[in-house]
């Protein structure tokens, strides 16, 4: 059976249920555990307030702790249409996000196209630059599309655990321990025009991927350093929070 095809399995839709059914929770308990620390928060806010919500970009190897800082923001999200898509999808929903179906490889226009259409209403999009089968850290260049259709800003960020593990995965992706400390660290909005050529689109790809590797090094550096205890945010208080975070429905 092909993976295209896994719907048709009685099987596989059971795994589905079963995966979301196991990982919600335990992503939701692990995260709870946390102490987070954000910088660059009002990038976002001032976004927000003005009416023009960001396309938050990141690579796809910090997919995990960022599904909590943004959750119940109705943020929409590209992923894929395969099996491992189809739990993702399901487990973002259940943290507040929307799903527009689709990768680089299958049905990207038809997602790129709802994600237009969900950021013009008025809601943020979110976009891993690498993905979603990699190159690691190679930035393509759909969110700079995205960002000169619509004219919403590129929202760089990146995450960072003081304490995790490391998957063997293309992405090497990042689940911080329990307990962890972790830095979210938020970059200035990149305006894009929109009137662009395939050149000034190379342009803004290779920026994102210095601004993320300059956002990587602070947030290395904030976890480095000796925490100030008022920075360093409770995920179980406030309202939104890690400052981000909005208060559990």
């Amino acid at each position: 059976m092909n993976e295209p095809d896994w719907p048709d399995s009685r099987l596989k839709r059971l795994q589905i249920a079963a995966i979301v059914a196991a990982g919600y929770p335990v992503m939701a308990l692990l995260f709870r555990t946390l102490r987070w620390r954000v910088e660059g928060q009002h990038h976002f806010d001032t976004l927000v307030a003005s009416g023009r919500p960001p396309i938050l970009v990141l690579w796809h190897g910090r997919i995990l702790p960022a599904v909590f800082v943004f959750r119940h923001r109705d943020v929409v999200a590209m992923t894929s249409q395969n099996f491992d898509g189809e739990w993702i999808a399901r487990i973002m929903r259940r943290f507040g996000y929307r799903a527009a179906r689709g990768s680089s490889s299958r049905n990207a226009s038809g997602a790129l196209r709802h994600l237009i259409r969900e950021v013009r209403a008025g809601r943020a999009a979110a976009f891993t630059l690498d993905g979603p089968r990699g190159p690691a850290r190679q930035a393509k260049t759909g969110a700079v599309w995205l960002a000169s259709a619509t004219g919403s800003p590129l929202l760089p960020f990146h995450i960072e655990a003081r304490r995790h593990w490391t998957l063997g995965s293309w992405d090497q992706t990042q689940i911080p321990k329990p307990f962890s400390r972790v830095a979210v660290v938020i970059g200035e909005p990149m305006d894009v025009p929109r009137q662009v050529d395939q050149h000034t689109v190379d342009g803004y790809r290779r920026a994102l991927e210095d601004r993320l590797a300059a956002l990587q090094s602070r947030a290395l550096a904030m976890l480095a350093g000796r925490p100030c205890r008022p920075c360093w945010l409770s995920p179980l208080s406030g309202s939104p929070g890690p400052s981000l975070r909005p208060a559990t429905p």
